[in-house]
């Protein structure tokens, strides 16, 4: 099982200098990337870094309310809630209630689709991560275990912002009580993109 753990995770500026960002994944690891999924610091109005080609969505995993202008047009954005929005858009921010980070998935157009679920948690049922997936503690306190059910792993705590790395077999599962964000990251295929009108 691969946990991914935040508090080792060097901060790097925005590519416009206007806030920080911890990077959790990406592939390919070196090179120019097709997807990444990041957690970024917004401290300050001011506008975001433009991604030429990508497909954004964000959420505000901490603060109230996050004011995002995208090409001219205002969006409320409340805790939780994901916003999908093209990267090359110019885009912008207003915090009317103070700093707010939010969870990043950017996916190269028509090579991948990101979607990003908040999800809260049970105690009594887990919630497996799949392969493809990433499962982000977001609040709360939970545990991931990758015994398949059979109840003969080690739990292992995780603290917030840890993230879970899905696998093929034997899928990890989570358990506990509070939020967590999933994230998927799909291939597009030549049969699933869009013939031209």
């Amino acid at each position: 099982m691969e946990i991914i753990r935040f508090a080792g995770i060097r901060p790097e500026p925005w590519r416009n200098g206007g806030g920080v960002t911890r990077e959790i994944a990406r592939h390919p690891l070196t090179g120019e990337w097709d997807w990444r999924v990041s957690i970024a610091e917004v401290g300050t109005a001011g506008a975001f870094s433009t991604f030429a080609g990508m497909e954004r969505v964000i959420s505000v995993i901490d603060g109230e309310l996050l004011l995002l202008t995208v090409d001219g047009v205002e969006h409320a954005m409340e805790k939780y809630r994901p916003f999908r929005f093209s990267g090359d858009a110019e885009s912008g921010s207003a915090l009317p209630m103070g700093d707010i980070r939010d969870l990043n998935v950017i996916a190269r157009r028509g090579a991948y689709k990101g979607y990003l679920s908040i999800l809260e948690l049970s105690k009594k049922r887990a919630h497996p991560v799949f392969d493809g997936q990433l499962a982000i503690l977001l609040e709360g306190k939970a545990a991931a275990n990758d015994d398949g059910g059979e109840g003969t792993g080690e739990p292992v705590e995780l603290s917030r912002y840890d993230a879970v790395v899905g696998t093929d077999e034997g899928s990890p599962e989570l358990l506990g009580r509070g939020f967590v964000a999933v994230i998927s990251i799909d291939p597009v295929s030549e049969d699933s993109k869009e013939e031209p009108a």
